[in-house]
Parts: structure tokens; sequence; C-alpha cells
């Protein structure tokens, strides 16, 4: 897919990745349709795009979890950009780190909500633009998390399970059309996503060793991905070995995931709280 001269429509726009996939898309020649909760957050990605102007970025702060402020976004992206011809779904928070068994309801249903029903209610939203277009591109972010689980983040893990598989029924669905989709598995990226989904967590000495890409080289392989038109992209070397430990040897992938959280996190797993 040719991106400069396109209009793409980029959720979690604000912060992280979404902040510098906008921020690729335009360097590359392309229109963004900004999309996020936080105003703060988009006037401060705004703020960092060097010769962002109302034609090549709009601002759009909404809820991803009201259905119907989703529903009337296409509209307003056609008022300011007269076509839509990709999706890049971002958005997405964790969950406290805390085991199943001690996660509240409301905790698992927020999670649920953003990640999984967000990502229904903006993938419908749009496709039927994107169908009307000579080429187009759906690109929906899921998690390492999603292909083996990680102790203390299960609910984030099956939300993002979910959205795998969504994404790949979707990717079935739309063979035949203009619709390239793209399902991306990103491994630990240095973004400040606790801190942004209102979890906190200390964390302890030693950590900040573990390897993590960059947001911006994040944004690179996405915006690759989405000129090469690849169905499946895994971000990170961290990632990368999930996939193939998941698929070569799934239960030892699971136990070895769990010891590894176990000395990572310790007893702190259990103190990391929500604040909402």
């Amino acid at each position: 897919m040719l991106v400069s001269g396109k209009v793409f429509v980029v959720t979690g726009a604000g912060n992280g990745i979404g902040r510098e996939v906008t921020r690729e898309l335009i360097a590359r020649g392309a229109r963004v349709a900004a999309v996020d909760r936080s105003e703060d957050g988009l006037l401060g990605t705004s703020a960092l795009v060097e010769g962002s102007s109302s034609r090549s970025m709009s601002l759009h702060a909404v809820d991803l979890t009201d259905r119907d402020a989703v529903a009337a976004l296409p509209v307003r992206v056609l008022e300011q950009h007269g076509q839509v011809d990709g999706l890049v779904h971002v958005a997405g928070i964790i969950q406290p780190f805390v085991p199943i068994a001690e996660l509240s309801f409301a905790d698992i249903d927020r999670v649920m909500a953003v990640n999984f029903d967000g990502t229904v209610n903006v993938d419908k939203a749009f496709i039927p633009l994107l169908l009307h277009r000579p080429e187009a591109c759906l690109l929906n972010v899921s998690s390492m998390g999603a292909l083996v689980p990680v102790p203390g983040q299960g609910a984030y893990g099956a939300s993002k399970a979910a959205v795998a598989l969504l994404t790949e029924t979707l990717f079935a669905e739309l063979q035949g059309t203009s619709v390239a989709v793209t399902l991306v598995y990103p491994g630990a990226i240095g973004t400040n996503i606790a801190a942004n989904s209102g979890v906190t967590l200390e964390m302890p000495e030693g950590a900040d060793d573990f390897p993590m890409t960059a947001p911006d080289e994040a944004a690179r392989q996405i915006v690759d991905a989405i000129a090469a038109g690849r169905p499946r992209l895994l971000i990170g070397k961290d990632a990368r070995m999930l996939d193939r430990m998941s698929r070569l040897m799934p239960t030892r992938a699971v136990t070895i995931v769990a010891r590894r959280m176990q000395r990572l996190l310790g007893g702190k797993a259990a103190s990391g709280r929500v604040e909402q």
C-alpha cells in the first residue's frame, strides 16, 4: 500500500506507540485523524508533529468504549479529510498486576471494554469506508501476552487474544476485497502504558534492564508492515521468542514465562492497583 497521500485513523494517538505511528505516517506524507480519549494527549502529539496542520492532522477526543460516539466518528473524519484509507487501532490498557482470583470484576470488565469492545466498535465503524477505497488497510494491535499467558495479566492477555482472533477472522472475511488486514503482536515497548492505564506498580531493582523496543522503532515497523501489506507482525525479540515457544512447546512455554514473571516481580505482583 502506498502510504503517501492516504488518510489513516490512528487510535491511542495521544501517547506511546499510537503517538509515534501518527508521527511516522505524517512524516511519510500521509494524513492522520488522531483519536484518543485524552484531549491533552492529542494536543501533545500535535505539538510534536513537524509541520502539522488541520489538513495533515485532525484531533478527535473519543472514548472508544462509547459505541455511539465511535459510530459518529467516521462522519467527523470524512468532514475533515474526505476519505479514510486505513485504520490503525493501537489503543489499549493493562490491568493491575494481580492474579485472576484477586482481580475485581470491575477491573476485568474495564480491560475487556477498552481492549476488545473498543476494537469491535472502531473496526465496525470504519470497515464500510475502507471497503469503498481502491486500496485500504485495517491494523489491530494485540500483544505478546496473547501468545503465552502472563501471570498477573490474565484478563489483559484474554482481551488481547480476543483481539487477535477477531483480526484473523477479519483477515479471512475480507479476502478478495481492497482491505489488507494486519495483526500486530508487540513485545515489551518502552511506553508509559501502566500510568496511562491507571495502574501503579513498584518494580524491583534491575527490572529496568529488561529489553524493550523503543516506541518510534515499533511505529516504524508498523508503518512498514502497512506499506508491505503484511498480515502479521511480531515486534521485538521477546515477542518472536514467545511466538516460537507457543507453537513448539506450548506447555513448557507457560511454565517458563510464569517463572520469569515470578523472578521479575517477586511478591510485588499483588501490590499492583488501579486508580480510576
